[in-house]
């Protein structure tokens, strides 16, 4: 008898969808991670300072050997979105605990979700990641909320 995947409901928005993506990375949740993910074979991701990695598989593997330490400390601090019918571009700056020989430290990361409407939902087709620096994340608490 055939073992079945555990298969995952996610929402319907594009928040949705990135809300269950940072869940899994921090419950090292692989299955859950790759419901995000639109069903597609030309789907990208960059790690920071990674390759570009294409297709589900390429995906699902460097995940997969991430997820051997655990899940990811990422927080997502702040949030910018560019939406329409049926893409929606989200930049996001994370906070990351990251491990060193002095012991936990805090991190920094920008990514780039690209999110497409799809006959399953809303789907990941883009995640890029680089690495961020402290001085981003200050600069969002010293931002003005209205930009002219």
């Amino acid at each position: 008898m055939s073992k079945s995947k555990p298969r995952f409901t996610l929402g319907g928005s594009a928040d949705e969808v990135e809300n269950a993506f940072y869940d899994a990375l921090q419950t090292a949740n692989l299955d859950k991670l790759m419901a995000c993910w639109a069903d597609e074979d030309d789907i990208v991701c960059v790690h920071p300072g990674g390759a570009r990695l294409l297709g589900a598989g390429a995906i699902r593997e460097s995940f997969e050997a991430i997820f051997v330490q655990g899940g990811v400390p990422a927080v997502a601090m702040s949030v910018k979105k560019v939406e329409s019918m049926a893409c929606a571009m989200h930049s996001v700056l994370e906070r990351i605990q990251v491990a060193t020989p002095e012991g936990v430290s805090e991190g920094f990361v920008i990514a780039t979700n690209v999110y497409h409407q799809t006959p399953q939902g809303w789907r990941l087709v883009v995640h890029h990641a680089s690495p961020g620096t402290q001085d981003e994340a200050l600069a969002l608490s010293v931002s003005p909320s209205v930009f002219h």
